[in-house]
């Protein structure tokens, strides 16, 4: 019997039945697709989230030591970057940086073209008669606390000469959250806001990451579910905790920098530029507006402006010599190469100024001279 024969009823359940696995395969084309992506881009179906592990010792959050996925290379110890020998080698100038996903830069083409890397690299170049090496300490999804607690009990051990401080983002956003929940704006932490079907499929999750992206883009200038800032409350947590993890890193080495953060969304832009380039900060902090989030920033800078000068550290300003586009952002606060490369034109700039540094580079070159 031939398909037109069939009774009518017959005919429809085959075509329905021929429709859904057409498109059950054509989704799992399309999973097998963004898998396939993720795995090229990132090494790991779920990012970089899925490089992260427990340390049995500090209970801290760090990279897997010795993994090897895409672009990123994780040294023994935990750190993104070549190996390193915590007892420091005679005439070698070691530079710690401590932040989170805007310092380990997973975005990054290669290790080498992180900013924290290219800094070193720049040095190299710069004092041939020194050795230099480094500590990557950025963890994705870390605070100024947890980098004080990563300073002291995984970063310290490798006697740093200088400790690179780089925060705001996630303190910013859980800070803020605080307070919007205190205010009725927000009940659960807005990234935590996925189906259960996400958890197992990485298409469904983009598509919905996608879909609340858009969704809170629209709404940005909506009042109501907006936080009602008090900029002097949202600053002091930052400000308390960074002047502890500064003053811990000036016990631990003889200079500090702490570096004003840069984001891609500026004062002054077209509206368009400022939605497109405030995404990924709308998605993790959607009780904000593009202005309340501009506001933000520039307080947090501000304290950093303030404990650098309290603390006498080195500061290094600047934040918005790196251009705020996509060739230099991969999203609100992640740098491209380029951007990577700008922001260790910044860094290097201020160290080759300090006369701190300098006599580091000069003692560490005294020490590699015959009959040192």
């Amino acid at each position: 019997m031939g398909f037109a024969e069939l009774p009518r009823s017959r005919r429809l359940a085959l075509l329905l039945a021929v429709a859904g696995i057409g498109c059950s395969l054509v989704l799992l084309l399309a999973e097998v697709g963004v898998r396939v992506r993720a795995l090229v881009k990132h090494g790991s179906v779920w990012g970089v989230s899925g490089l992260l592990t427990i340390d049995k010792t500090t209970r801290l959050r760090i990279l897997e030591p010795g993994a090897r996925v895409g672009a990123i290379e994780i040294n023994s110890h935990g750190f993104r970057g070549p190996e390193i020998e915590p007892q420091k080698p005679a005439g070698t100038v070691r530079i710690a940086f401590l932040g989170a996903s805007t310092t380990f830069c997973a975005e990054a083409s290669s290790t080498a073209t992180t900013w924290p890397a290219l800094v070193v690299e720049r040095f190299r170049q710069l004092e041939p008669g020194a050795r230099f090496d480094y500590v990557n300490g950025g963890v994705p999804g870390y605070g100024v606390t947890d980098s004080l607690a990563n300073l002291r009990h995984r970063v310290a051990r490798f006697a740093p000469d200088a400790i690179v401080i780089y925060h705001a983002t996630n303190d910013l956003s859980g800070n803020t959250f605080d307070v919007a929940r205190e205010q009725g704006a927000i009940r659960d932490r807005p990234d935590r806001e996925r189906s259960w079907l996400s958890e197992y499929s990485l298409l469904v999750r983009l598509v919905e990451l996608n879909w609340t992206i858009r969704s809170r883009k629209e709404r940005v200038d909506e009042a109501q579910g907006k936080l009602r800032m008090d900029l002097p409350r949202l600053s002091a947590p930052f400000r308390h905790d960074l002047t502890a993890l500064v003053a811990e890193a000036r016990s631990r080495a003889p200079l500090v920098a702490v570096v004003t953060f840069s984001t891609q969304y500026r004062r002054g832009q077209p509206r368009a530029a400022q939605l497109a380039a405030a995404e990924t900060s709308l998605y993790y902090m959607p009780y904000m507006t593009i202005e309340t989030l501009l506001d933000g920033f520039d307080a947090y800078n501000d304290v950093i402006e303030e404990v650098a000068a309290g603390q006498g550290v080195l500061l290094v300003s600047g934040a918005d010599e790196i251009p705020g586009d996509p060739a230099h952002f991969v999203d609100s606060v992640h740098f491209t190469d380029a951007g990577n490369a700008a922001m260790a034109s910044r860094v290097s700039r201020a160290f080759e100024a300090s006369p701190v540094f300098r006599e580091i580079v000069a003692r560490a070159r005294r020490a590699t001279e015959p009959g040192a």
